[in-house]
């Protein structure tokens, strides 16, 4: 078994993190090294929070968005102003070796900011994260990722699918950063709000636990400064050891879940094409008339 990835050293790295599947550190570890050429891109240059769990998912686990004292050198830092006029250090990854980094500490999720550190206060992507209630469908959430799709296609703003590995589905829209966190957090609540206007039986854009019942929670605040959403192709602490996994929408038709993606899956998927690679090329903004569509109340 592998001691070293990307030059970073596994200490035990036979030691199980998800006893079920007999998943081990260092095939974590293996896992972001075949995942590395489409995931850095993504999350290069974002601050980091990771879901730790030492001992693995089945034991204690916590949540962790500061740089902390005896992390691998390989892990990155940035600095951000925080709301008390002070400066924290935050974690970020710009290579394989940072990933690794955070494996030997017992990360098994990456979240991410929806904004770069060279430009913090301007994001370059929303997430839409659909969250099922007691009593909804899988096949709900995929009509309810449609939606926003069609909404977001009515403003001539193309998006992405990914499974998240839980229960729901993000929407991905990618921007050219112009709109700040303020205007971009309304844009999103105003999507949210209008969906569940339009299907109060369906939809709620409020985080009310006694309001999901039969519903899907149409989560906006994961586009607000500081707020994070769980990175493309990073495993979940869960049952099942299953991958947030990026997805082409005519594939998302075919899924049964948002959890069915798991290591093996992944290597396999990681072989073929890219179902989000089509965003390279697209150029979009929050103008001041796609901003008024949705902020209007």
């Amino acid at each position: 078994m592998r001691e070293d990835v990307a030059g970073v050293r596994l200490t035990h790295p036979d030691k199980l993190l998800w006893k079920g599947q007999g998943v081990s550190k260092a095939d974590l570890a293996e896992h972001y090294e075949r995942a590395a050429e489409r995931m850095i891109p993504l999350i290069e240059g974002r601050p980091l929070s990771l879901v730790r769990c030492p001992e693995g998912r089945a034991r204690s686990c916590f949540y962790q968005k500061h740089a902390g004292k005896g992390f691998p050198g390989a892990m990155g830092r940035v600095a951000i102003a925080e709301k008390d006029g002070g400066t924290e250090d935050y974690m970020r990854a710009g290579d394989l070796s940072a990933l690794v980094a955070g494996v030997q500490m017992g990360t098994l999720e990456y979240h991410v900011w929806g904004a770069r550190a060279d430009d913090l206060e301007r994001p370059d992507r929303l997430v839409i994260d659909l969250d099922p209630g007691p009593g909804v469908s899988f096949a709900d959430v995929r009509a309810a990722a449609r939606e926003v799709r069609d909404r977001l296609a009515d403003l001539d703003l193309h998006c992405l699918a990914m499974i998240t590995g839980g229960k729901g589905i993000h929407v991905a829209l990618p921007l050219v950063r112009r709109a700040g966190w303020e205007a971009a957090g309304d844009f999103a609540k105003g999507l949210a709000k209008a969906m569940a206007r339009a299907a109060p039986d369906r939809f709620t854009a409020t985080a009310t636990r006694s309001r999901r019942e039969g519903r899907i929670y149409v989560d906006w605040l994961r586009n607000r400064r500081g707020a994070t959403a769980v990175a493309p192709w990073s495993t979940r602490a869960r049952e099942g050891c299953p991958v947030a996994t990026p997805v082409a929408w005519d594939e998302l038709e075919r899924l049964k879940g948002a959890n069915v993606v798991s290591l093996d899956a992944a290597a396999e998927r990681l072989q073929g094409p890219d179902p989000w690679a089509e965003a390279a090329g697209w150029r979009q903004s929050l103008s001041a008339r796609r901003l008024r569509a949705f902020t209007q109340d």
